[in-house]
C-alpha cells in the first residue's frame, strides 16, 4: 500500500483518496500514531522553486530514535552528512541523480525524485495506526480523513491539521474558504494523454478518473503555460503508480513531450 504526493500539491492517501493541499509549512506526511510506542514518522516541507512550482525542500524521517534529513543531493543521518549508499542495521539509504530511496526494516520504503514526487510504501501491520497527510490506512476512503463523526473537512482544513508547530516557522496556512477553480475545459486533453496507447496496461489497474482530475487541476493552476511541470507531473505519477501495481507503461515521453 502506497501513499504519495506529486506535482501541483496532489496527495493520494493509503486509502485511495486524491486531494490537493498547497501548504508550505512542515507537515506530518505519515507517522505511526499509536499512543504508546511510535515506530516512525515522515515529515515534509514544500517550497516554491524559481519557476513558482511547488517542490519538496526536505524530508525528515525518524525511525525509532534514528533521524534522517534528506535534501536533494544531501543525506544527513543523526546530524552527520553521510555518503550513500548508507547502511545501518535497520536502514538502507540509496541515492543517484534522480532518486533517493530509503528502505527500513520496520516495513517502510520511501522513494523521492528529489523534486516534487514522494512515495511511501508501508507494511500492512500499520493498518489503522497511521496519521498525517497520508490518512489512517484503514482501507476506507473518506472516513476519518474527510468525515469524522458528524463533521466533514475540506482538504485544506484536513491538511492544515497536519502542520508541525515550530516556534520560529514563518509560514501561512492556506485559506480554507478558497474554492478550487473548475477546470473542465482541460478535460479532453488530460483524458487523451492518460488514455494513450502507452498506458493500455494501466487502465484496469488504477482509478483513471482521479488522475484525469489531477491533470485538469494542474493545467488550471498553470494558466496556459505549457511547461513540463504543468503537463507531465501527473502523467509521470500515473506511470509510476502503474508500474508499482505491476503494470507496464509503454514509452510515453518523446523528444518534444516531457
Amino acid at each position: 500500500y502506497v501513499c504519495s504526493t506529486w506535482g501541483n500539491n496532489h496527495f493520494k492517501t493509503f486509502d485511495g483518496d486524491i486531494y490537493q493541499f498547497p501548504g508550505i509549512c512542515e507537515y506530518n506526511f505519515v507517522s505511526d500514531c499509536r499512543d504508546s510506542y511510535k515506530e516512525f514518522s515522515v515529515h515534509i516541507q514544500r517550497t516554491l522553486n524559481s519557476n513558482n512550482h511547488p517542490e519538496i525542500q526536505y524530508i525528515l524521517i525518524t525511525i525509532k530514535d534514528f533521524t534522517m534529513y534528506l535534501r536533494p543531493k544531501l543525506t544527513v543521518v543523526d546530524g552527520r552528512i553521510v555518503k550513500t549508499p548508507y547502511y545501518s542495521s535497520d536502514v538502507l539509504i540509496e541515492s543517484n541523480d534522480i532518486y533517493t530511496k530509503v528502505y527500513a526494516k520496520i516495513g517502510l520504503v520511501l522513494i523521492w525524485n528529489q523534486e516534487d514526487a514522494l512515495m511511501v510504501e508501508l507494511d500492512s501491520k500499520f493498518n489503522n495506526h497511521t496519521c498525517g497527510l497520508c490518512g489512517d490506512y484503514n482501507g476506507i476512503p473518506i472516513y476519518n480523513e474527510f468525515i469524522n463523526g458528524d463533521t466533514s473537512y475540506n482538504s485544506i482544513t484536513y491538511g492544515n491539521l497536519q502542520k508541525i508547530s515550530k516556534p520560529n516557522a514563518k509560514c501561512e496556512d492556506p485559506d480554507e474558504s478558497q474554492a478550487l477553480p473548475s477546470c473542465n475545459s482541460h478535460r479532453d486533453e488530460c483524458e487523451r494523454l492518460l488514455t494513450s496507447s502507452a498506458f493500455a496496461d494501466c487502465r484496469l489497474r488504477l482509478n483513471l478518473e482521479m488522475y484525469i482530475q489531477a491533470c485538469m487541476q494542474d493545467k488550471c493552476a498553470c494558466h496556459g503555460n505549457e511547461d513540463s511541470f504543468c503537463l507531465c507531473s501527473t502523467i509521470s505519477e500515473y506511470s509510476r503508480q502503474c508500474s508499482h501495481v505491476g503494470g507496464r507503461p509503454g514509452e510515453w515521453r518523446t523528444q518534444h513531450f516531457c
